[in-house]
This record gives structure tokens, C-alpha cells and sequence, in this order.
């Protein structure tokens, strides 16, 4: 007999089932396709992840499609289609084969047969297979060329032409659906490349007046388009031998959509009209007129009297009746009717009732006023009245509109008293975009300047808060207008004279040549002694932290430099010689001192990388180099200083993992690393890979000592995140009072300058203390993380992604107090 010989056990791996899996096990299960259709419906309302689609599909294909082909999925369902009853059914097979048809537009046989099917049943009598055969022909339909005609088979082969007629038939179709359908799918036609025929555009504008809102909607969409396809095209005018663009014409019907009754069709509108920048001026500027009519008598404005009267200096006693009575007689030949689509149509839009309306018009104006400065003129009364609109938003939106034509305007005394009263305004985004209006409007005398500064002053006393953006208009005041403003001292602020500015380009091209001598100097220590590398580079960042002071422009640049060489300078006194040549029980002083070197120079490398922007890869490739560095003399010292293997060993492979991911985020800067650090241990990195804790260390601290130093190219321009916090102040002695338990408001007002993304990496800390979070694990062009939520129960999800903070500004401190909750 033979001795009986052990089987090695073979290792099981526990794993999840996969939702694939599962769904093949149904499948086999069932015994008829009703079992087979509840199975699958089952696995439909269950969530799937998204690395278990890819098997779920397979098995699917398998299961009912061997060999699988797209066409053979469009045949069952065309052959389900010719034999099917259910109209419900026919319009969900109708959906599949859109699906089908939209994820292989390229085979032309395909959506031929398509197209046949779709016109096949385009006169069922449910209304939901009328509407996927008009979004076949919308999605499908030929572009580029007529469809062959079918000499066979019963095809029908649509030519281009033909498309549209077919689809525009459906424009008086019963149900609202169906021609909402219909005009979107002319427009899909429109937006793959097929030019709209002009003939559709009398049928687009007979459906502007249709029951339905969604019908509305898309005949609005429909007139915008063909009037940017043909708008020097001649159409006639109802009811009348006169012709006009259809431009004119087509911009009369929105502009009486803006009056539609439903608010959604009224914004559509009021955003279209914005950008109908080929209408005549004639047009445009009758949206600002209603034509108040009295006795056939036209009725001047609010707007034309307030203007006469400032112009005159008189003012209505009110003693006398009617004195605002229309004089002016209109004669009844020359009213045109067609003009009374254009007739107040922004004037309807500014005060409708729904704000949404009230902003479209306000930005449909800053549209067509930027192009038309005889226009902005006479927009500019119903744009300051829109500084009082009772809601937050339009007025801010108002504020910015007048800002960016401020170019083509010039404000009156009573527009600017108005624009002045806004300084009253409680939200503090409001009083800051007017600051920036008034720094880029003009007015009419020196009157309104002195009035101007005056509110501003008021401002200031009313809101402290503002004194920043004061300022801003103070300065920009003193320069435009030096004569008529005279020089202050502000806190904070130096007085600068012309000769100064003039010599600041000069000086800042001679800073740069500086700054670039300085990093090129520097990488000459490797030939220097250690007292004299270490002297060099202590003076080099003196020089560069005062070519920060001097030099504003390049404050972000120097200060970047210096804490760079600050790095390097930390390592090279870590790694002297006289610190490694003895014993460790000798030196555990030296020893601290090492490990809080290296301790700073990981925090400055965070600081580096997430602090400054502009950096390039080249830089940020530096950054992780120095903090590679500083993780290989951490890892020294825990060989030096504690004892066991495990911990090492762990130690060990994480630095390992660290330098592999250092090749692969920088394999393209790589070259510029010669004889460096990182370079010498990728050239060993097989053999790091199987060296003992012990002997892994020792090549660490021989390369480490012997590396050279790699020299920084610095990109065009670097800018360092800066906080300053200017609420609360500190200064104040009065605590913040509130119930214990409960939670306390604390406004922080701080100016953040270059920081990236604030909303979500600027952070609060209790103490009041601004900081950036930041995680080395994620790479910057992965977007913005957000670092907490509203919530106080505990950190976000996302929480456990930071790895720490950076200080952006000196703390402040609150004084609170809680009182005990009444019972």
C-alpha cells in the first residue's frame, strides 16, 4: 500500500455574489416566461452598482440573444410591433428602437428602417406612439441627404424635404402633446444640422396662441429660431398690404409672449428677446412704450414728465386739475397695429408679477442695451426703478446690469438719487455691487460727485462694515478724478503719486532678475562646505523675505522661494555629520531636534502645495520631493529609536507605496530629478523592494546624505492664499449672549484673496481662526471637496478625507455667554 499522501489545502476567498450572478440563478429558475417577466422586474426595481452593469448586460444577451447584433434586437421588436395591440405596448417598443436608433447613428440601413416604422404608425389613434414616431423622425431623420426611395417592401423613403412636412402636418394635430412633440422634433431637426424650411414659420405662429402652455413654450422656441435663420426674409403683415423682416416681425410675436399667462412661457420670452440683436431700432425701442392712449390723445410717461420737470425746474403744484393731461393728438392713420406686439413688452416684463419674469427682462435688456448705446440710454430710468424691487435678487441683478453698460450711459441727479438710495439696502452684496457701479458710471455734473461722496460717508457711519469697499471707491475716485477729490490718509493704505507708478514696471522686471540669480546661486552648494552652504542659503531666504516686503507683486513668488529653501535648509542641518556619527543614547537631544526638523519641513511642504496657486507640475513635483525626503529621515529615526520589527517593517512598506506613487503622479517631470533623491532610489528600487527593514534604512540615510540638490523653475506667477478677518474685531468686551443648549450666530466678515474654491475649503474654526483643508491623497484637478455641512452632530463623510489645516489668518477672539435654559 501507499502511504496515503496530504492534499495541500486549498485557500477560499469569501466574496459577495454578484448582482450578475444572481440574476442568471432567476432566470434558470423560471419555468415560463411570466416567471421569467416577474424575475426581471423584480431585479429591475433593485439598485445595481455601476461595476456590476457590464455582467448584468452579458447575462441578459446570453440569456435571450446568442451572437448578439444590434439588428437583431430591432427585428423581434419591428416583428413584435406588426403584431402587437396594446397602444401602450407599441409605444414603448417604439422608445426602444429610439434608444437603438440614437446609440448607432452611423448605420444609415438602420434608420432607414426606422423611419419606415415610424411613419408606419405616425396615425395611430394613442397619442403616446404618435409622439416616439415624431421623435424618431426628429433623431433619426436624414440631414445631410434625402433617404433612397424603397422601389419595394412597402417603405415609404421620406426625402429631406419630406421630414418636415410630415412632422409640420402634425402641428394641428387634436392633442396638445402631440404638437408640443411635433415642434420639438422640427427642432432636433434644427440642432443636428437640417436647415428649417421658412414655410413652417406661419403655422410656428399660429400655435403662439394655442390653449396648451407646453405648446406655447415650443412655438416660441420655433419663431426665435427661423428669425436667426431668415431675418432679412420679407414676410406680408396680416390684414395689411405691408411687409416687413421677419426679424421685425417674428420679434413682435415674443414680445407679446412676454404678456402670455403663463409665467414660464413669459421668462422664455423675455430671455429670447436679449439675444434678437439684428432687430430694427424702430422695434426695440417701442418695448419701452406702452402708447398710453386717452382720447385718442397719446399720454406722456411718469418717466417723460420726471424728466421734463428736472429739465425745467418746475414741479407740479398739484393745485391744478389734470395738469398731466395728454396734449399730444395722434392722428388714427398712423397707428400701426403691427407695432402692438413690441409696444411695452420690457415695460410688462419689469413689473410682472413673478421675479423670475422680472430678471429675464432685466438681463434681456443688459443684452440688447450692450449693443445699442442709443438704446441703453432710454432703458436707463426702468433699470435704476428696478433698484426697488421688493426682492433681493432682481435688485442685485439690476445693479449688474447697469454695470456693464455703464459705458454707454451718463445718470441725471434725480437717476443718481435713486441709484444712492440702494446705500440704505440691508444686504451687504447689494451696498458692495453699487460701490463698484459708482466706480464705473458716469454722471452728468460735479454736483452728483460731491452727492455721491456724501452717501458714501453716510454708508460708512451706518454700516463700519463697509469701510472696505469705500475705500476701493475712494481710490478709484482719487485717480480718475484727482482734481475734484482730495488726498486721505486711510488706515491701512499709502498715499502713491504718479512718478511711483510710473517706475514700478522697471522696478518689478529688475525683482524677477534678482529673484532668478538668487535660485541659481543657490545651486552651487553642493560644492560647499557645510558651514557654507548652510550660510548661504540662511541669507538667500533673508533676501528673498525682504524682496517679499518691497515688492508686492511678487510677495507670492519670494515667500514661496524662501520657504522652499527654508525646507532644504532644515534638512541639510538635520543631516550633518556629527549628529549620525555616535551613539543614540548620546544625542537624544540632537534626536528631538532632528525629528521636529522633520516635522516642519512635512508642514511646510502642505503649506507649499496648498497654500500658493499658479504651480505648475514641475513645482508641486518638487514639493513632494522635499517631503519624500523628510518621510525617509522619519523613518530613520524610528529605526533609531524604538524598538521591534513590526512597527519598522510597516513603516517600511508605506514609504515604499509613497515612492512608487511619486513615479507614477510624475513619470513626466522624472528627468529633471537627475542624481536627486527620488532618482537614486528609483534606480535600486528593485532591490529596495526585498531589503530587510534594517538595511532599507541604511540606504536611506547614505542616500539622503548624498543627494544633490535639484534645482526650482518657478512658473510665471504665484500668488499666496491670504485671510484677513474684519468681524468680529476682537476688540469688543461684549459677550454673546445665549440659552446653553442651544446654538449661538457668530457673522464672520473676512476678505479671502486667491484662495481656490472658498466655499468649500475654507473652513471655521471655534476659536475663530480661518483655515484651508487640504488632502495630499486627492490630486488638485479632481475637482473641490466640500470640508463640512450645516450640521453639527459631527464631520461630513467627507471629513475623513482631510488630512489637516493651514492657519489663513491670525485668531480673533469672542467672548460668550450662556444662560441656563428656563424650565
Amino acid at each position: 500500500q501507499h502511504p496515503h499522501e496530504e492534499v495541500p489545502a486549498k485557500k477560499l476567498r469569501l466574496t459577495k455574489p454578484s448582482k450578475s450572478a444572481a440574476l442568471h440563478v432567476d432566470l434558470c429558475k423560471a419555468s415560463s416566461p411570466t416567471d421569467a417577466l416577474q424575475y426581471l422586474l423584480q431585479f429591475a426595481r433593485k439598485p445595481v452598482e455601476a461595476d456590476s452593469v457590464e455582467g448584468v448586460v452579458r447575462i441578459l444577451l446570453e440569456h435571450y440573444y446568442k451572437g448578439f447584433t444590434p439588428d437583431c434586437i430591432v427585428d423581434d421588436v419591428i416583428n413584435t410591433l406588426n403584431s402587437e395591440r396594446s397602444h401602450q405596448v407599441l409605444a414603448q417598443l417604439l422608445d426602444t428602437l429610439l434608444v437603438i436608433g440614437t446609440q448607432v447613428p452611423e448605420s444609415l440601413n438602420m434608420r432607414h428602417r426606422l423611419i419606415d416604422v415610424a411613419c408606419k404608425h405616425l396615425t395611430d389613434t394613442y397619442f403616446g406612439v404618435r409622439n416616439k414616431c415624431l421623435q424618431l423622425f426628429g433623431c433619426l431623420g436624414s440631414v445631410d441627404k434625402p433617404l433612397p426611395r424603397e422601389s419595394e417592401g412597402g417603405g415609404t423613403g421620406m426625402a429631406a424635404k419630406d421630414v418636415q412636412s410630415i412632422i409640420s402636418d402634425y402641428f394641428g394635430d387634436q392633442d396638445p402633446r402631440v404638437r408640443t412633440a411635433a415642434i420639438k422634433a422640427m427642432l432636433q431637426l434644427h440642432e443636428r444640422g437640417m436647415k428649417l424650411q421658412q414655410i413652417i414659420y406661419n403655422q410656428a405662429c399660429k400655435l403662439l396662441s394655442d390653449d396648451y402652455e407646453q405648446v406655447r413654450s415650443a412655438a416660441v422656441q420655433m419663431v426665435w429660431v427661423l428669425s436667426q435663420l431668415y431675418p432679412e426674409s420679407i414676410v406680408p403683415i396680416p390684414s395689411s398690404n405691408e411687409k416687413i423682416r421677419l426679424v421685425d416681425d417674428s420679434f413682435g410675436k415674443i414680445c407679446h409672449m412676454v404678456s402670455d399667462g403663463s409665467w414660464v412661457v413669459r421668462v422664455q420670452a423675455a430671455k429670447l428677446l436679449g439675444s434678437m440683436q439684428q432687430v430694427s431700432p424702430h422695434f426695440l425701442e417701442q418695448t419701452l412704450d406702452k402708447k398710453l392712449m386717452s382720447d385718442l390723445r397719446r399720454k406722456r410717461t411718469a418717466h417723460e414728465r420726471a424728466k421734463e420737470l428736472y429739465s425745467s425746474g418746475e414741479f407740479s403744484s398739484g393745485r391744478k386739475w389734470a395738469d398731466d393731461a395728454p396734449k399730444e393728438k395722434v392722428d388714427t392713420t398712423a397707428v400701426n397695429l403691427i407695432d402692438s406686439g413690441a409696444c411695452g413688452a420690457f415695460v410688462h416684463g419689469l413689473e410682472d408679477e413673478m421675479y423670475e419674469v422680472r430678471i429675464a427682462a432685466v438681463e434681456a435688456l443688459c443684452a440688447l442695451a450692450q449693443s445699442s448705446p442709443s438704446f441703453a440710454e432710454k432703458c436707463l430710468d426702468f433699470l435704476v426703478d428696478m433698484f426697488n424691487d421688493e426682492i433681493e435678487e432682481v435688485r442685485l441683478q439690476s445693479i449688474h446690469v447697469l454695470r456693464q453698460i455703464s459705458t454707454h450711459i451718463t445718470l441725471r441727479e434725480d437717476q443718481l438719487d435713486t441709484v444712492l438710495a440702494v446705500l440704505e439696502d440691508s444686504s451687504r452684496d447689494i451696498r458692495e455691487a453699487l460701490h463698484e457701479l459708482l466706480c464705473y458710471t458716469n454722471v452728468s455734473t460735479k454736483e452728483c460727485i460731491q452727492l455721491a461722496l456724501l452717501e458714501l460717508l453716510k454708508n460708512l457711519t451706518k454700516y463700519p462694515t463697509d469701510r472696505n469697499s469705500v475705500w476701493k471707491h475712494y481710490a478709484y475716485l482719487r485717480d480718475s478724478l484727482s482734481h475734484l477729490v482730495p488726498p486721505l490718509r486711510l488706515p491701512g493704505r499709502k498715499l502713491t503719486s504718479a512718478p511711483e507708478a510710473s517706475g514700478l514696471a522697471s522696478s518689478v522686471e529688475s525683482a524677477q532678475n534678482f529673484l532668478k540669480e538668487s535660485l541659481t546661486r543657490v545651486c552651487s552648494v553642493q560644492q560647499l562646505d557645510a558651514p557654507g552652504a548652510q550660510s548661504l542659503l540662511e541669507f538667500t531666504i533673508r533676501d528673498l523675505q525682504r524682496l517679499g516686503e518691497l515688492q508686492t507683486e511678487l510677495a507670492g513668488t519670494a515667500d514661496f522661494c524662501a520657504t522652499y529653501l527654508h525646507c532644504q535648509l532644515l534638512l541639510m542641518k538635520a543631516l550633518q555629520d556629527k549628529l549620525w556619527s555616535v551613539a543614540v543614547p548620546l544625542y537624544l537631544k540632537q534626536n528631538a531636534m532632528v525629528s521636529g526638523a522633520a516635522a516642519q519641513v512635512l508642514e511646510e511642504t502642505y503649506k507649499l502645495e496648498f497654500l500658493y496657486s499658479g504651480l505648475e507640475s514641475r513645482q508641486i513635483a518638487s514639493i513632494h520631493h522635499v517631503r519624500l525626503q523628510a518621510k525617509a529621515l522619519q523613518l530613520v529615526l524610528l529605526a533609531r529609536t524604538r524598538r521591534g520589527v513590526e512597527p519598522l517593517l510597516s513603516a517600511c512598506e508605506k514609504f515604499l507605496h509613497e515612492v512608487d506613487a511619486f513615479q507614477r503622479l510624475f513619470v513626466t517631470e522624472l528627468p529633471h530629478f537627475q542624481d536627486s533623491f527620488v532618482d537614486k532610489l528609483l534606480d535600486i528600487m528593485p532591490r529596495l523592494a526585498g531589503s530587510k527593514p534594517a538595511d532599507l534604512v541604511k540606504i536611506l540615510q547614505t542616500t539622503l546624505r548624498h543627494s544633490c540638490f535639484p534645482q526650482l523653475k518657478l512658473p510665471e506667477q504665484i500668488r499666496r492664499a491670504t485671510a484677513a478677518i474684519i468681524e468680529p474685531t476682537g476688540e469688543s468686551d461684549n459677550p454673546l449672549r445665549f440659552t446653553s443648549g442651544l446654538v449661538v450666530a457668530l457673522d464672520v466678515d473676512a476678505t479671502l484673496e486667491h484662495v481656490q474654491d472658498p466655499q468649500t475649503t475654507v473652513k471655521v474654526q471655534i476659536d475663530v481662526k480661518l483655515l484651508l483643508a487640504y488632502s495630499s491623497s486627492t490630486s488638485r484637478s479632481l475637482g473641490p471637496r466640500s470640508a463640512w455641512n450645516e450640521s453639527t452632530e459631527g464631520p461630513t463623510p467627507l471629513e475623513s478625507t482631510i488630512e489637516g489645516t493651514i492657519p489663513l489668518s491670525k485668531p480673533v477672539k469672542v467672548f460668550i455667554m450662556p444662560k441656563p435654559a428656563r424650565r
